[in-house]
């Protein structure tokens, strides 16, 4: 399932990455890059995303006949910017403006890597623009209605349904990430307390968050009543077992989420969306941003105000109360009555 998500990715990228190593002397550079990025404390999948990213950079700089890390000028990095801008995939749309910030992002932190171990004299990218990344809202947003309909699909009678259901309510109550839930071990949640420590999560930083009553109830029952049936090998300590007794991979856990979703009548969203509706539903019911910020794990602010815009409930309430062709019941159409809602 994994390979074939994968393939689609790549049709849907235009074949923009592909599994041919680049043949250049620069890749050289790359690979002692990689591993100074390592050394220095980043995240293994930060080190993917920049090696991908140069990767592309070295095929590209190989066709017009570059080799050597002096070669990399002001220029040559703007050329580069431009041709990531008209790129088209194969689906004629254009790459998106994310992925050109996390193309150039890597080339300019490679120059500047370079610049510093003196293996080239200055850094040819300290000017480089990046673009601007949107700040795109969310495109699935739940309503506690399709929550709850989402929570009413596993089976509880089959093997599995009690850690479904049990997964489910965490990722909807924590707002976790679908990796550290991949991630989460028996050790972190204390159900006296209510509470889950989530370690080494994005950016390699620990928190600690609340768990409801109720997302508690469901993951006692599920220790005390399935957890054992899935065990294959004792010193396996990861909460959510597979059906093979193993701890679950990101994919896994889209699919078993996804697949729940499709059945409750939702045609999009995953594992992400429930965090979405977390911060949402709790923003509408009055909680400050800034708890929402630490609930998340957010690094920056700007991170979480984005579900400020997607929370509508209050914003609606206001609205409703405050602005004057709302207050004036006479001037409503005839027929319609008072707080009918417009369609």
């Amino acid at each position: 399932m994994a390979r074939v998500k994968q393939r689609l990715r790549r049709q849907r990228e235009g074949g923009w990455r592909t599994q041919e190593k680049p043949d250049n002397a620069l890749m050289a550079y790359v690979h002692l890059y990689v591993d100074w990025l390592a050394m220095t404390g980043c995240t293994p999948a930060t080190q993917r995303t920049r090696q991908r990213g140069l990767e592309q950079f070295v095929k590209w700089f190989d066709t017009r006949g570059l080799s050597q890390p002096e070669e990399i000028t002001r220029a040559v990095l703007e050329t580069w910017q431009r041709h990531l801008y008209l790129h088209r995939k194969t689906d004629g749309h254009a790459l998106a403006i994310r992925t050109q910030h996390t193309l150039l992002v890597a080339v300019k932190g490679l120059c500047r890597w370079l610049a510093r171990q003196r293996y080239v004299q200055y850094n040819a990218g300290s000017e480089l623009v990046l673009p601007r990344k949107p700040h795109a809202l969310p495109k699935v947003v739940l309503s506690v209605a399709q929550v709850e309909a989402l929570m009413g699909k596993p089976d509880l009678e089959s093997v599995t349904g009690m850690r479904d259901r049990a997964l489910l309510e965490v990722l909807y109550s924590t707002g976790m990430r679908r990796m550290e839930i991949a991630q989460l071990q028996l050790g972190d949640i204390d159900l006296d307390t209510r509470t889950i420590a989530i370690r080494q999560g994005k950016g390699r930083r620990d928190r600690f968050v609340p768990v409801g009553e109720r997302a508690c109830a469901w993951v006692e029952r599920y220790l005390l009543e399935e957890r054992t049936a899935l065990v294959v090998h004792t010193e396996q300590w990861s909460l959510f077992l597979t059906d093979y007794g193993t701890a679950f991979t990101l994919g896994q856990l889209s699919a078993i989420v996804t697949r729940y979703m499709r059945r409750a009548g939702i045609d999009k969203g995953s594992c992400h969306a429930l965090r979405h509706a977390c911060a949402t539903h709790m923003l509408d019911n009055g909680a400050d941003v800034r708890f929402i910020q630490m609930l998340l794990g957010h690094a920056d602010l700007t991170s979480t105000q984005i579900y400020t815009h997607v929370s509508i409930g209050k914003l609606r309430e206001i609205h409703a109360a405050t602005h004057p062709a709302g207050l004036d019941a006479a001037s409503l159409p005839m027929g319609l009555p008072p707080g009918r809602s417009c369609h």
